[in-house]
């Protein structure tokens, strides 16, 4: 899961699931003429919000729960994100299954799982979302600190030298990456931190030198082979990017990667001037499309479709002028490709299956938080 879901082949490995192969779904492609209004937009959530009231959730609260906590709390980020109430029924139960995962060390994942951290950053981001009145107040500060905990940094030896510093994993053993990174920095904004929190800026050092830019903010030798602007998925453990390897043995940089490291640097504090986010702006500007997931084709697609919808919301203008200088209005686009994609049962689903998106519930979910981003004021979804 996660949201990228690049994570999900340790899900795979973890639960055997099998896939969705049967679903029978098919893709269309986006209208350009649709320009979805907010009467669609409302249309398309309520219908999403149905299904999985309806046909997703399970009489324990869950959704897949064989994949543990972690698509159910995406869900309720979702849910409550696009706008239902946190007190519907829908979202209540969801919320009662999600804390019944929460451990004595304020984390919110399976006994000895192998991705707490990635469980306990979609929790937090569930709670943060319906916080209604302070009422997860407490387990806010648990989960936050137990994220903290993970977090690659002096309580495992490191110095801000070493390549895996300021990164987050799965869990306290795996390596760090952008995907589990940009999570940890996007929950903990959502929970209340500044962006000059001290973890925050950790993981900034991480981020950038996820990044396919030379110079002062990344020592690591990949970006010298490959120096677009863009973002792969780390660089620890010698590097690596889903999309794969330049020909002269570089990174190559993909767009869902790379709205993921736009995002997380602008909610630790850079602004368009910076060099790193004025980067991450030209090689986004080349590869703007909703057709597919620039460098990875429909792999992740929906990851892809959430992460841009937050990346460009708290990026903060309502359009994003292209490489050929036409200026995009990206919510209702957004919307346009989101809605034109939503299956007859009011669903999403990918028919590629990677990063486990073959799995109505979550990809519902991811389509409800971009969704959530097209109908609203700039931040508001936030």
């Amino acid at each position: 899961m996660p949201s990228p879901l690049h994570r999900r082949r340790f899900l795979s490995i973890q639960l055997g699931c099998s896939a969705l192969a049967a679903i029978g779904v098919v893709i269309a492609p986006a209208g350009p003429g649709l320009a979805a209004d907010a009467a669609a937009v409302r249309e398309a959530i309520a219908r999403g919000e149905k299904f999985l009231a309806d046909k997703g959730q399970a009489a324990d609260g869950s959704f897949s729960p064989a994949a543990g906590p972690a698509v159910t709390a995406l869900v309720i980020a979702g849910l409550a994100k696009s706008g239902t109430p946190v007190d519907a029924p829908v979202v209540r139960k969801g919320l009662d299954y999600l804390l019944g995962f929460r451990r004595d060390t304020g984390g919110i994942h399976t006994p000895e799982s192998a991705i707490g951290n990635y469980e306990t950053a979609i929790a937090l981001l569930a709670l943060a979302a319906c916080n209604k009145d302070g009422r997860f107040d407490k387990e806010i500060e648990g989960a936050e600190a137990f994220l903290k905990g993970l977090q690659w940094d002096e309580s495992e030896g490191l110095t801000p030298a070493d390549v895996n510093y300021g990164g987050a994993g799965y869990g306290s053993k795996g390596r760090p990456d952008l995907s589990n990174t940009a999570f940890l920095i996007e929950a903990l904004r959502n929970a209340g931190a500044d962006a000059d929190d001290p973890a925050i800026q950790r993981a900034l050092l991480f981020v950038s030198r996820s990044q396919n830019l030379p110079g002062p903010h990344n020592d690591q030798p990949h970006p010298e082979k490959n120096p677009d602007g863009g973002f792969y998925y780390t660089p620890a453990n010698g590097g690596e990017s889903m999309a794969g390897k330049t020909p002269e043995g570089g990174l190559r940089s993909y767009a869902s990667m790379t709205y993921a490291g736009l995002k997380s640097m602008i909610f630790a504090g850079l602004d368009k001037d910076d060099p790193r986010v004025k980067a991450a702006l030209e090689w986004l500007a080349k590869h703007y499309t909703f057709d597919e997931n620039p460098g990875m084709g429909d792999s992740g697609l929906y990851y892809y479709y959430h992460t841009m919808a937050k990346a460009l919301d708290v990026l903060g203008d309502e359009t994003f002028t292209d490489a050929k200088g036409k200026a995009h209005a990206w919510r209702e686009e957004l919307a346009d490709a989101v809605i034109t994609r939503q299956q007859p049962d009011g669903s999403w689903v990918n028919a590629n299956a990677r990063w486990m998106e073959n799995d109505p519930n979550l990809v519902t979910a991811y389509a409800l938080m971009a969704l959530a981003y097209t109908k609203a004021e700039p931040g508001a979804a936030r």
